[in-house]
């Protein structure tokens, strides 16, 4: 045995030795409120006599009960001021609890802070680095809050790797407030003498500041913070607005809209287009190209239905009309008009922010103009990733936010299309271009496309594009253009691909530069760092959408900007967590594949128990009567009940069939709810109640019905 080893060793031993003392002994008995009455005068008359002994004494108590984490501390605290007064016994409790906190903090890094280590390295080293950079204002603001337990902060610090000294200078300053106030109330309880004692004002007043401390404490650690933050700023003494909103996608418009609701006075400032990508050249573009698509491919499949097949004669200069048609219809519902006539004030621009309360508006005719704000929320959006392979520009490769303006100017669908992408966008434009005619390659770096869903449902929706007639080369990396062909290589393998048209869908990233951010000191790494509440390095300035993450959709951001709003505007009395526990999504390939909670992958990456319910569509009468019925629902249900942990759903219309599983997991409705909910017939919604009778045979009571067939089998004598 080491000599480390039995150092720990022996260390461990008087530690669990004195524990199992303070048990065995009922040591506990004595430090009670009760115990503390009881003997007030015989420790009055002590301390009287012989005052050194009694402050060594209890001085010892307290770092002994404090140091091996024992239950009492806050009893020894109350007796504090019971013995020795407020400020005499402030002074001992506040050194006491120190000496002894510390010395928990050095047994805990001492015994397991070397196994911690080996155990969860890169862990240990990000919250290392955390704790370098910021380690004296956590466990300040862990001090200040009595509710979290001590001994935890103790034991937690001695893991990381905050130095000795910090960490006995921050807690005695961090606990000095809460021992006076703790103090204070056992000077009170040390009077009572009779129940008449039990109202009188200074007692009262004492437990009333015992109650408000709490508030206290987190009022002085968010005023510590703001003034930390903001010392290098000047704030102004009046404001232009109540809000700023930089970017008019779905976030900033759903921020401005109810900012303007409640009556705030809010300014919306848009770089580009009203509406931001979804509308312009996001989901409502793709959507209807793919709409046109499956017309081609019904047209095509109509044998199937009794109808004599064709091949459809596509006009893409016609489709892409049509998609232009589709945006000028919805575009009037995110307009500059709209949101001025529901009282935004509509800046065409764009916005730096100057200081955490100023945003500089460089509008399009050249004019520069200055507000000032309460709040701002950034709402920027994001943008597709183009990845640096040599030639690819020089191609003309085309990105989501290129390719309609692009393809616009042709007078035919390309021929030959690659696609450089297996995820959503990159799987929906396959799909969507090979039905109108495209010959398509999609070429995807990984082992499977669409790789954030079970493999199953990937291998399903490879199936359908690959008989559609789409080439899917998987495990090929995009190496190079060389003019207008695509060099793909796999296992030191190449694959020449020539294309009239590239596309590339490998992601994309926030829109993080040019607004000032760097300035500000806000960290503008993948996405901008924000809390619960949505608000960044500045407690008035919140993100939300693509800036913000950590999903990347229309719909999401949506959900984040009401929690940004409402923050921004009503953060002083009160601020809501944003809550991502149910997110879905959907790939709007054919057939449609939605996605709530965990998947099998997730759930088992977590940790999470679950089995598994799957109904197919196969004998789903709608389903069967519109030739839909490819396709299955797979639940992950929690084992032995009947709640839903997450839902994949590949069908015709599966996104609108999964608004059901959302509902059911957001407000806790179990299986048991959609079996006993009647759903008209013959719909696909029916499959949802389906898959809930799988899991009830599944789960059937085999006692209960064993009882039931000796029941009938009397009954029938």
């Amino acid at each position: 045995m080491t000599k480390k080893l039995a150092g720990k060793s022996a260390i461990l031993a008087l530690v669990l030795a004195g524990i199992a003392a303070f048990f065995l002994l009922d040591l506990g008995s004595y430090l009670t409120l009760d115990s503390l009455k009881a003997r007030q005068a015989e420790i009055a008359e002590l301390l009287e006599a012989r005052p050194l002994l009694v402050v060594g004494s209890f001085c010892l108590l307290y770092v002994l009960t404090t140091a091996l984490s024992l239950p009492g501390a806050t009893i020894l605290t109350l007796a504090a001021g019971a013995i020795f007064g407020l400020w005499l016994g402030t002074l001992i409790a506040s050194f006491a609890s120190a000496l002894g906190a510390s010395l928990a903090f050095l047994s805990s890094r001492y015994l397991l802070r070397d196994w911690v280590k080996a155990k969860f390295g890169k862990r240990v080293g990000a919250i290392d680095r955390g704790i370098a950079a910021d380690g004296p204002f956590y466990l300040l603001t862990l001090r200040l809050i009595p509710a979290f337990p001590f001994f935890l902060v103790n034991l937690a610090m001695g893991l990381t790797g905050m130095k000795l000294p910090t960490f006995y200078v921050v807690s005695q300053a961090g606990m000095l407030l809460g021992t006076l106030v703790f103090v204070n109330a056992g000077t009170q309880l040390a009077r009572i003498e009779s129940t008449g004692d039990i109202l009188s004002p200074a007692l009262i007043g004492s437990f009333v500041l015992l109650g408000l401390f709490p508030l206290l404490a987190r009022w002085l650690i968010g005023l510590f913070k703001r003034r930390r933050i903001y010392k290098r700023w000047t704030r102004p003494r009046r404001f232009d607005r109540n809000l700023v909103v930089i970017g008019a996608g779905a976030g900033g418009l759903v921020t401005a809209y109810i900012a303007a609701t409640v009556r705030a006075k809010v300014t919306l400032v848009e770089a580009h287009q009203m509406g931001g990508d979804c509308l312009n050249t996001g989901c409502v573009p793709s959507k209807a190209l793919i709409r046109s698509a499956r017309v081609a491919h019904e047209v095509r499949s109509s044998g199937d239905y009794g109808i004599a097949p064709s091949e459809p004669l596509v006009s893409f200069p016609a489709i892409m009309q049509r998609v232009r048609e589709v945006i000028a219809t919805i575009a009037p519902a995110d307009s500059v008009e709209r949101y001025t006539e529901l009282g935004v004030d509509v800046r065409l621009g764009h916005a730096r922010i100057v200081d955490p309360w100023t945003v500089e508006i460089a509008d399009r005719d050249g004019g520069i103009s200055r507000l000032t704000t309460r709040a701002i929320v950034i709402a920027a959006g994001g943008e597709p990733f183009l990845p640096d392979i040599p030639g690819l520009r020089e191609a003309g490769a085309l990105t989501s936010d290129t390719m309609w303006d692009a393809l616009a100017k042709r007078d035919a669908i390309p021929e030959r299309l690659v696609i450089v992408g297996g995820g959503p966008i990159g799987t929906e434009m396959a799909q969507a271009f090979a039905r109108l005619g495209s010959q398509v390659t999609q070429v995807e770096g990984g082992p499977r496309i669409l790789p954030k869903e079970d493999e199953e449902v990937s291998a399903f929706i490879t199936d359908v594009l690959r008989r559609e007639g789409v080439t899917i080369l998987t495990g090929h990396q995009a190496l190079r253009c060389v003019g207008k062909t695509l060099i793909a290589g796999s296992d030191s393998r190449e694959k020449a691909l020539p294309f009239d048209e590239i596309i590339v869908a490998v992601g994309r990233r926030a829109r993080l530069t040019g607004y000032g951010l760097e300035e500000l000191g806000i960290e503008t790494d993948k996405t901008l760092v924000v809390n619960e509440q949505l608000q960044t390095l500045y407690p008035n300035i919140f993100a939300c959408g693509d800036v913000a993450g950590p999903y990347q959709f229309t719909h999401f951001a949506a959900h984040q900007a009401w929690y940004a709003a409402v923050n921004a505007l009503f953060g002083s009395f009160r601020t809501f967590r944003a809550d991502y526990r149910v997110v879905p999504w959907t790939t709007f390939t054919d057939p449609e594949i939605a996605h709530v909670g965990h998947s099998e992958e997730s759930a088992e990456a977590d940790g999470v128990a679950f089995e598994v319910v799957r109904y197919d569509l196969g004998h789903l009468d709608r389903a069967v009567t519109e030739g839909a019925n490819s396709g299955f629902v797979k639940l992950l249900v929690a084992p032995g009940k009947d709640r839903v942990l997450g839902a994949t759903i590949v069908a015709a219309g599966a996104g609108e069939l999964l608004a059901e599983y959302v509902l059911a997991m957001k407000h806790g409705l179990g299986l048991n709810k959609i079996l006993g909910t009647i759903h008209a017939y013959p719909t696909m919604a029916e499959a949802n109640k389906y898959a809930a009778g799988e899991w009830k045979k599944a789960n059937k009571p085999e006692a209960l019905l064993r009882w039931a067939d000796r029941f009938h089998r009397l009954r029938r004598g």
